[in-house]
């Protein structure tokens, strides 16, 4: 029906994990539309809101503890929803009813993907998470090894991973606002730049938090107005929906099966893993477990996190087979010169948006168009902060100072990276403006399902890891990774203009082969290794084990 390099490019490099996996759409194709001043307004109210928060929270903001965890001080229900609104990013709401409402129950993989991630989170490493860490990832990773090898691999996969994440939803933000509030790209990119550099560099984790919890109730309310408005168009029947949308889809009875999206079982599982495995090796959402102050705390905040993400997603599900039966028997209003051969206005991501318009009118269109702005904005502040406690903590304070540095000297470090972070954000999110990105958050995806969570598992789980089987295999992960996804069709073809059909790697995403490998890489190098400083290691995994099950000797919220 819709040109599928439309539905899965547009305005989004955020398609999240794996849009890639199905289009390399270009991403300069986004049409100005007409300045939308009911979303500008609804925008700057949320921004004021924001940032009287923030000016509340800087006087909250003393110490490195604060700056990077609020002190631990955020009760599980908050940090359940400031998770959920992490988590829930314009890719998956825009992105997830966007693939839904051009391939139907296919686009279903992506929601599925990245809700059954947080079991894996929940039982096996949020209350591990919170015992044995302090502010990232790493400490948990390093806790019985040697701190430079193993920090600078940690550093540098959140790294990779939260520039890769950035630039798409940099790239994502300044589309999306081309197409909603009718500004100019470079504008929309700077503008979010600098909001985003404002919560981060005066109100650390505690403004970002409050920025994600917001966010989330707007997401949350305006996703529950959309579906149950569809829904009470067919009295309350998902069947009655259903068989509407098969009737007046081009593609008839095959979009309510599988097979549209993903061609092979190979793809299917390897995207299947990216997502899962991937949701627990981010590292703004781990992060996001050292800001409770209990592991009690921070398994509740991963129950409340899991029911608020199931139900967005399940509401992404009506949403988008909402704009089906809205959206295609309504073409004049809301496609290109009325066509539906031409595709949606703005491209196929603005499924979401421009059913808004038809259950809402210009008001909720405008509501949910800040909303839209205000998703990217929290996932931006929330990978800020984690990129700059990777340079700050990991790499200046314990690599090169050894443990030595101040809490005044880590908070100046933290802020000074946060500025060339969010600079370099800016910069990068203009170069990449006519660039395919879209591959972009599934290689981030990739990496942190490759590199990050294979040693944060075998770190804390198995007793016979060492500094140099984690090392080698973190690396491994990273490597193998990058590799592949450049010789995937998503880049060696799309993106590096290669002919159709010459991609060296057949499958949609890395993560069966690259996780597999990391994992394999750390067993065997930890196996081999029998220096003196592995019999350390394997020593000290007992003390390790009872801290990580019973939180014994843990970090405790600071008072305030």
């Amino acid at each position: 029906m819709v040109n599928r390099k439309h539905i899965l490019g547009g305005l989004l490099a955020l398609l999240a994990a794996g849009v890639a996996v199905a289009a390399g759409a270009d991403l300069g194709n986004t049409q100005k539309q007409a300045t939308n001043w009911t979303a500008i307004a609804m925008f700057g109210i949320f921004v004021g809101v924001t940032l009287f928060i923030t000016k509340w929270a800087a006087g909250k903001t003393k110490t490195a503890a604060d700056f990077y965890t609020a002190g631990g001080g955020i009760t599980g229900f908050q940090n359940g929803l400031a998770i959920a609104g992490d988590y829930m990013s314009a890719a998956s709401f825009l992105g997830i009813s966007g693939l839904v409402f051009a391939n139907g129950f296919d686009g279903l993989i992506f929601s599925i993907g990245w809700l059954v991630g947080w079991p894996v989170i929940t039982f096996l490493m949020a209350e591990r998470l919170r015992n044995l860490g302090k502010f990232t990832f790493a400490d948990v990773a390093a806790y019985r090894f040697a701190q430079t090898p193993v920090r600078s691999f940690a550093a540098t996969g959140s790294l990779v991973v939260v520039a890769f994440y950035m630039i798409a939803q940099m790239v994502g933000a300044g589309q999306l606002i081309k197409v909603l509030f009718g500004l100019e790209y470079t504008y929309a990119v700077v503008m979010v730049g600098i909001i985003m550099m404002m919560y981060v560099l005066f109100g650390g984790m505690t403004a970002t938090t409050w920025v994600q919890i917001i966010k989330a109730i707007m997401l949350l309310t305006g996703a529950t107005f959309m579906a149950v408005t569809v829904l009470f168009q067919f009295g309350f029947s998902p069947e009655a929906l259903f068989a509407k949308a098969v009737q007046v889809h081009s593609k008839g009875d095959a979009i309510m099966s599988p097979g549209a999206l993903i061609k092979d079982p190979i793809s299917a599982i390897s995207v299947g893993m990216a997502l899962m495995f991937g949701t627990a090796g981010l590292p703004h959402i781990l992060m996001r477990f050292f800001t409770v102050p209990s592991a009690k705390e921070a398994r509740k905040s991963v129950g409340w996190a899991t029911t608020w993400i199931g139900y967005f997603y399940i509401l992404t599900f009506i949403i988008g087979f909402g704009a089906i039966v809205n959206l295609v028997q309504n073409p004049g209003e809301f496609y290109v010169g009325g066509e539906i051969a031409k595709g949606l206005k703005g491209g196929g991501n603005m499924a979401a948006v421009h059913l808004a318009k038809a259950v809402g009118g210009d008001l909720f269109l405008g509501f949910i168009s800040a909303v839209a702005f205000a998703t990217i904005l929290a996932v931006v502040a929330g990978l800020t902060l984690s990129g700059a406690s990777a340079v700050s903590h990991d790499l200046y304070a314990t690599v090169f100072k050894k443990g030595q540095a101040s809490s005044e000297d880590e908070l100046r470090v933290s802020k000074i990276t946060t500025i060339c972070l969010g600079a370099l954000a800016v910069v990068l999110g203009i170069l990449f403006e006519k660039e395919n990105v879209a591959y972009m958050v599934m290689l981030a995806f990739a990496i942190a399902c490759s590199a990050n969570f294979p040693v944060l598992f075998m770190s804390v789980l198995w007793k016979d890891c060492t500094t140099k089987g984690a090392t080698i295999g973190g690396f491994v992960g990273l490597f193998a990774a990058v590799a592949l996804t450049v010789m995937s069709a998503n880049v060696w073809e799309a993106v590096l203009g290669n002919p159709k059909g010459s991609a060296p790697f057949p499958y949609s995403s890395p993560a069966i082969f690259s996780m597999t490998l990391a994992f394999f890489t750390i067993w065997l190098v930890s196996i081999l290794d029998n220096s003196e400083q592995a019999k350390k290691e394997r020593a000290l995994f007992p003390d390790q084990l009872i801290r990580s099950e019973t939180g014994l000797g843990a970090s405790t919220a600071s008072s305030h």
